[in-house]
């Protein structure tokens, strides 16, 4: 049987085998990939004539009638080259996840240490100011220029600009799923023009939360050819097997179009998925979370030198703050027990934003409890001060929370700090967040606050314990900056 493209551009039926038409490639894509390596580029070229204008090593370098002025010409090339290795120009990490970070880090780190070993081996000292100052100062531009791109393409999408049409194929249920994440995450550049489900054909004039089913599974590879579909977003379905996702995979061959697939397992990603053949089947690997080790001590010691030089810059706010709160009525701090990693109890300290007998009146507002599940939370809560709601909207009361990450009980980037009758009503799956120490900010804190649900609370949580990363922790803190600026969901 063949396939049909009726008018409106729903497919029926079977795929016939035809050679592939490539779908143009988006113009917006290119240009982006285009400004991005016209960005990095850039930020090479600024540091270069910086160091020819500052003269480092004039009269150290002379190797092979190699002299000076080439050295930094020299650096500024391997740190080219090594971004074009690091692959961090790909078009499918640019402008989303903490993926496009870790390359841009790899290949500006591997030039460090190329020129760093470089001079070592051949007796040359004026490198090191380039190993361990200029090349990090050409990353850091980057990065900064990187930021400014991707800030300006999340505008456009959010304004329905500048993003790739999907086809989600699947069940009902995985597909309303992919729907509501794509949806709520704009700035992924995903949207869902079609579906296609199992017994369900374009003729049936069906529609999943708005999206027309325009057919059955059998009717995919025709539906990207006639709708033009950037992603072929495959979900759980019955009637899914290897052999037809492999026929289909085929199918899509040359139209230029991604096929990206749900595993249907768990929400892990990054680099604890490997693929492991076992006699031609790949099979996904899943290693063990980075819960200790080097990393883990790298963070501590980020950790502490990072909240050591924020109190630094900020202890002039915060004796201002205190004496506003002081002048509100009542102690400057609030101190509560949270519990912490493993489960040890910890005294979280934090500008006092409520009156002083707040706790005492929890129980009489509790039928005024907005939050959701453990959680107790009160949209317009009548005990917040006039200072305490101003402190609040920019999370300015959590600031000294900094001397708990100082002194080892937080964690600048972690989970949301749980109370102890919260966790005492956790399953197995809540209790795991708890292998890992509580953050001053996290996923949680970027993604809604007060306005996530406990089910969203939960599951951003294990997302940041099962993948966690350093390039994770600094996208984390990039997005805190923007969410605190906006308030959302503070109260």
């Amino acid at each position: 049987m063949t396939s049909e493209v009726m008018a409106n551009g729903r497919v029926t039926g079977h795929a016939p085998v035809r050679p592939p038409t490539p779908i143009p490639p988006a113009g917006w894509v290119r240009r982006y990939a285009a400004a991005v390596v016209a960005g990095d580029v850039l930020a090479v070229a600024v540091v270069v004539p910086a160091g020819i204008w500052l003269e480092l090593g004039t009269n150290d370098l002379n190797y092979g009638g190699l002299v000076s002025p080439w050295l930094p010409l020299f650096c500024g090339l391997v740190t080219i080259v090594c971004l074009l290795l690091a692959r961090a120009w790909d078009p499918p990490v640019l402008g989303q996840g903490s993926e496009e970070l870790s390359r841009l880090a790899r290949g500006v780190g591997g030039s460090s240490v190329l020129v760093g070993m470089g001079g070592l081996a051949l007796q040359v000292p004026s490198v090191r100011p380039w190993a361990f100052g200029l090349i990090p100062a050409m990353g850091l531009l980057a990065l900064l220029g990187r930021y400014a791109l991707r800030r300006k393409l999340h505008a456009h999408r959010f304004e329905g600009r500048c993003v790739h049409h999907a086809l989600a194929v699947g069940s009902p249920e995985s597909i309303s799923d992919l729907i509501h994440r794509t949806r709520r995450e704009r700035s992924n550049g995903w949207v869902v023009h079609g579906a296609c489900t199992p017994g369900r054909g374009a003729e049936d004039g069906a529609d999943i939360l708005g999206v027309p089913v325009i057919g059955d599974l059998d009717a995919v590879a025709e539906a990207v050819r006639a709708g033009g579909y950037r992603v072929v977003a495959i979900g759980r379905a019955p009637g899914w097997t290897p052999r037809r996702l492999h026929q289909l995979a085929w199918d899509l061959e040359g139209l230029g179009a991604d096929l990206v697939v749900d595993p249907g397992l768990m929400e892990v990603a990054g680099p604890r998925l490997h693929v492991a053949p076992v006699d031609g089947l790949p099979l996904l690997r899943l290693t063990q979370p980075s819960l200790t080790g080097l990393p883990r001590v790298v963070k501590a010691v980020i950790d502490r030198i990072g909240a050591a030089l924020v109190l630094a810059l900020v202890t002039p706010l915060l004796v201002g703050i205190a004496a506003a709160v002081k002048l509100d009525g009542g102690p400057a701090f609030f101190r509560q027990t949270r519990i912490g990693r493993h489960g040890r109890s910890f005294t979280m300290i934090k500008f006092r934003s409520m009156v002083p007998d707040a706790e005492s009146r929890r129980t009489e507002l509790a039928p005024a409890n907005d939050g959701d599940g453990p959680l107790f939370k009160i949209r317009e809560d009548p005990r917040v001060t006039r200072v305490g709601a101003w402190l609040r909207r920019y999370s300015l009361d959590e600031l000294p929370q900094l001397f708990n990450v100082l002194g080892g009980s937080m964690s600048l980037i972690g989970p949301r700090p749980p109370l102890p009758e919260e966790v005492a009503t956790y399953d197995r799956t809540a209790k795991r967040k708890l292998r890992v120490r509580p953050g001053l900010t996290g996923l949680w804190q970027v993604s809604g606050r007060s306005d996530l649900s406990w089910e969203e609370s939960v599951r951003l949580d294990l997302r940041y314990v099962e993948n966690w990363s350093l390039a994770l922790d600094a996208l984390i803190l990039w997005k805190t900056v923007g969410a605190v600026l906006r308030s959302d969901g503070a109260y």
